[in-house]
């Protein structure tokens, strides 16, 4: 029979968080510096990581960004391929496939995302946090350093990190308005007085203060107040995924080893040394068992192998697994539950698949300009004016011409030719002139033909307004 773990005490540490205080004040956590096998190849990732991150919006495909989320203008480009507003659809279903693999992911690996690829992981691990180890040392230096009077010493070493960390910030504050508006626009807004673009400027001042704030000061509450994956745990998670988890069945009864134990002994493998609180970033003692606080960042495994190295016990009791796992010795991955997030998985990857395949390159939204009805010329001839939206999605210039498929119309543009360059969007102007005598009802639908190469893409639909003589 599945031991249960004695450890387990839902009615302290489930109903609060390990950086609140019982008064309420911030708990501040000094994480202690972590090495070992996960440590160095999460540092190996990071850095692969964070080099694509960086190389991201100056990646270009024929003179194009791979990877724009233009929110401003509504434009974006993923993996070389437009959306505009009209791809909304598409967006969705992109989006969607994006959740149910998320969802998919974390019903099987836990939180491995947070712990090994989230940028904020990434950046407060990786970057800030080795920094500060740089300087200020070890967590019970840190802790020091900030109980300590406010001498030459503590000036200095809390000015340099404040001022590596702002230029960090800095950094991915530009960073992020790259992936926003593009590149040039960046180099344009920094190589030109504030005043000339001021929305620019203003935007990357936030951004930058924004990460600046996280970083220095907000760190482990971005995951366990402001970010809903970790939430959505006691939602996704069950028995069967995979966590960063206690083996409480070898661990427990947990104690320190004595001389005099070391040959007989009925306690568990668990020497009770809370190395692995030490070492959490967000403050949490994973013996407690599944956590919203917790990252499966990994680090209370490093510490917990290295104590069961030094004490002669095999690695392992703190390790990748579920709780079905530790408590009956076996791991089952598919489940009907994975199967079936599977199945809606592959639906919607084929329904994107089929929806890009089929898309227009050119659309052409046409609407009546705003504020006009009709207008009676002196040829005895009645026209309405028509705004046009043209878009195109493909990688080279094209010109479209519009005609009429209801007889008695006549279309007269105003201005040139509607010549679209790639990946852009282009808004004219035209009339649609009738004679006024052969005006029968005061508003009648026309349909429009937007013709590419002498072939007929699409067909509009618009409505004619005219008085009515006869």
């Amino acid at each position: 029979m599945a031991k249960k773990n004695p450890h387990l005490k839902p009615d302290t540490f489930r109903d609060s968080l390990a950086t609140v205080q019982e008064d309420g004040k911030r708990n501040w956590v000094y994480p202690k510096k972590v090495k070992g096998f996960f440590y160095k190849y999460r540092t190996y990732l990071s850095w692969i990581l964070l080099a694509v991150l960086f190389a991201g919006p100056f990646i270009q495909v024929d003179g194009r960004p791979w990877l724009l989320f233009n929110i401003f203008e509504r434009k974006f480009i993923i993996f070389g391929a437009v959306f505009w507003p009209q791809d909304t659809h598409l967006l969705i279903f992109l989006l969607l496939i994006f959740f149910v693999f998320i969802i998919l992911f974390t019903v099987v690996f836990g939180r491995i995302w947070c712990g090994w690829a989230c940028p904020q992981t990434l950046f407060m691990e990786m970057v800030f946090r080795k920094i500060e180890y740089l300087i200020e040392g070890d967590a019970n230096q840190q802790r020091k350093l900030n109980e300590a009077p406010w001498t030459g010493e503590k000036i200095f070493k809390k000015g340099i990190k404040l001022a590596v960390f702002a230029s960090i910030s800095l950094a991915i504050g530009h960073l992020v308005m790259a992936y926003l508006i593009g590149v040039d626009q960046v180099v344009e807004i920094v190589s030109k007085p504030p005043a000339e673009n001021l929305a620019g400027f203003i935007g990357l001042v936030a951004f930058s203060g924004i990460f600046m704030f996280v970083f220095t000061w907000f760190r482990e509450q971005a995951c366990i107040v402001v970010c809903p994956y970790g939430r959505l745990q006691g939602v996704l998670l069950d028995n069967n995924s995979i966590n960063v988890m206690y083996d409480y069945v070898r661990g427990e009864p947990r104690g320190p080893i004595r001389k005099s134990e070391q040959e007989v002994s009925t306690k568990g493998d668990c020497v009770d040394c809370n190395l692995c609180v030490q070492v959490c970033p967000t403050g949490i003692d994973i013996r407690n068992g599944i956590q919203m606080e917790c990252v499966n960042c990994t680090a209370c495994i490093d510490a917990c192998d290295e104590v069961m190295v030094k004490v002669d016990r095999p690695k392992g009791l703190i390790r990748y697994a579920s709780e079905n796992s530790i408590k009956e010795g076996f791991q089952k991955l598919i489940t009907n539950r994975v199967k079936a997030y599977t199945v809606v998985l592959v639906l919607l990857i084929a329904a994107f698949i089929t929806l890009i395949a089929t898309r227009d390159v050119l659309e052409a939204t046409v609407t009546r300009f705003p504020g006009m009805t009709y207008q009676l010329r002196d040829d005895q001839t009645v026209s309405n004016l028509y705004q046009i939206t043209l878009i195109n999605k493909t990688f080279e210039n094209q010109e479209v011409k519009l005609e009429t498929l209801v007889p008695g119309y006549k279309i007269e543009k105003i201005g040139g030719d509607w010549i679209l360059e790639p990946q852009s969007k282009v808004e004219g102007r035209f009339f649609l002139v009738k004679e006024q005598s052969e005006v029968n009802i005061p508003q009648e639908n026309v349909i429009l033909s937007l013709m590419y190469e002498g072939e007929e893409i699409e067909q509009i639909e618009t409505s004619f307004m005219a008085p009515v003589t006869k």
